[in-house]
């Protein structure tokens, strides 16, 4: 299945909803995307070539991306978070031969015509600058009918930058015949979630990132409708959800904290009970908000934990989450094995890092090093750790990279942050380790709070108390500084480099 179908039996559908109102039917989405596969074939590209995809939440993203999908095409879309420096290298990696860019991004895009990449076509959606044609100019000249023949195509995501350049993440894309779409997703979205024609999608999360832009097309594979926001307000998903009847969902944890932190009143006041399903992922959901979030919803939360690679998952029920508070599930594809560092499985309980077995093939493009390094075996591994418990359950500590070593010890942040983000000043938080001459890293956090005005010593004083009243002295930050907003991507993506970056400046060690 995918949009020519609907276009035939639903024209007049609704495939997308903007969060600001804007509707685009079947009809208007496989037309577009038709057009857009056309210019693709003009411009040169064939099955497996590239093209690069640097817009926020609009409907043209849709159109590129269903006309590189019927087009045989790889395709990347790129955050508009990263810095020009990163942007340019990913088009430059992921061999993109067209690159269609926002007018609200120009500041970037000019840049990006001077850096080194098989770049020969530069296309701009609502406005242009000089080196950049528009893309609205370019489709119009273009027949609304199919290719003659439709190859289904596939996404090329990056890695969220955390932790250095991005990573391209490259799965095979065997010649298909357009409507045979990959097992992977809409096997789970079917069999899990039971998504159909008839159900009605909020996706609050920028369409750069992997389950956005997954979940959507998989929405218009099936019939249904994606009601899509431009940016994230909580107040204004609550609205949509009102508004639209929204049966199915997703999240990230950072949003729900958002919600819950609403005056009670303006939460109160919208009607959810259009939900049937409610997914979140992308980070470990602190246990408090989680239970929070279960109160007030219902036992309609389902978590999965996975990854852009694909190479292994999990999934847990709200009604499981409650026997086994802080899991993340038991696998759903792929076996989960729990690793030392010298390669030997672990027993239950035992932390170590979390590898997959069984799960979708996967390199990191024009990394070998970086491939082979994620692998043990035929197990592969993204960096996370964590342990199982007797029944199979996933628990996920920390990201390896993400690690402090303090006097020889191994503190994870992750637990530091989920604790601290409860107290009722705090907006967002990052703990990370910063030198220390004794002890080589300290444990320090980084805090946003609701009210900056709050900032101050008598505040530092009263988290790091609050803190030590939850965890071991030995977990909890030393100091605390104060930021305006932390660095993170509206996929719910910390940049902790960035913040570690501004500690370790000039001494000789690799941020992470």
């Amino acid at each position: 299945m995918y949009p020519a179908v609907h276009a035939q039996t639903h024209p007049e559908k609704a495939a997308i909803i903007m969060g600001r109102g804007e509707i685009v039917t079947y009809r208007e989405l496989n037309e577009r995307s038709n057009q857009c596969a056309h210019l693709f074939a003009s411009l040169g590209l064939r099955a497996n070539d590239a093209l690069a995809l640097y817009m926020e939440n609009c409907p043209d993203y849709f159109y590129a991306a269903w006309g590189a999908q019927r087009s045989g095409l790889y395709y990347t879309p790129i955050s508009t978070h990263l810095s020009v420096e990163e942007t340019a290298y990913i088009v430059g990696d992921c061999d993109a031969q067209v690159v269609i860019v926002s007018y609200a991004l120009r500041d970037v895009a000019r840049q990006l015509k001077s850096s080194k990449s098989a770049v020969h076509t530069y296309l701009m959606v609502g406005g242009t600058i000089e080196g950049y044609e528009a893309f609205e100019d370019a489709l119009a000249t273009f027949p609304t009918t199919p290719l003659a023949r439709e190859l289904e195509g596939c996404e090329m995501l990056y890695s969220s930058g955390t932790t250095g350049y991005p990573k391209g993440i490259k799965n095979p894309n065997p010649v298909r015949e357009i409507g045979t779409p990959s097992p992977l997703v809409m096997g789970i979205l079917a069999s899990s979630y039971g998504i159909n024609e008839d159900t009605v999608y909020l996706s609050p999360a920028p369409l750069y990132h992997s389950a956005p832009i997954r979940f959507c097309m998989a929405m218009h594979r099936v019939g249904a409708t994606a009601v899509v926001m431009e940016h994230f307000d909580p107040e204004e998903a609550l609205r949509l959800i009102e508004k639209y009847q929204v049966s199915f969902s997703q999240w990230v944890p950072t949003m729900f904290i958002r919600i819950l932190k609403l005056p009670a009143a303006v939460r109160n006041q919208y009607d959810l009970s259009s939900q049937e399903v409610v997914v979140h992922a992308a980070a470990p959901c602190p246990v408090e908000v989680k239970q929070q979030m279960i109160d007030w919803w219902g036992p309609v939360l389902v978590e999965y934990y996975g990854s852009t690679e694909g190479h292994g998952g999990t999934q847990i029920s709200s009604e499981d989450w409650l026997k086994h508070r802080g899991s993340v599930g038991r696998p759903t594809y792929g076996s989960v094995h729990i690793l030392d560092d010298a390669g030997k499985e672990l027993a239950p309980q035992e932390v170590g890092a979390v590898f997959f077995a069984g799960g979708a093939d996967f390199e990191y493009h024009n990394s070998p090093q970086k491939t082979a390094d994620s692998r043990v075996g035929n197990m592969s591994t993204v960096g996370d750790i964590g342990y199982v418990d007797e029944d199979g359950f996933l628990y996920l500590t920390d990201r390896k990279a993400h690690m402090i070593i303090s006097g020889g010890v191994n503190i994870y942040p992750q637990e530091m942050e989920n604790t601290l983000v409860m107290h009722p000043a705090v907006a967002d938080v990052a703990v990370v380790g910063v030198p220390n001459q004794d002890l080589g890293e300290e444990v320090k956090a980084v805090v946003e709070l609701l009210d900056f005005a709050d900032a101050g010593p008598k505040l530092e004083r009263e988290l790091i108390a609050y803190c030590r009243d939850r965890l071991s002295h030995l977990k909890c930050p030393k100091s605390i500084d104060f930021e305006e907003k932390l660095p993170r991507s509206d996929a719910g993506k910390l940049f902790k480099r960035r913040i570690k970056q501004r500690y370790w400046q000039g001494r000789d060690k690799t941020i992470a």
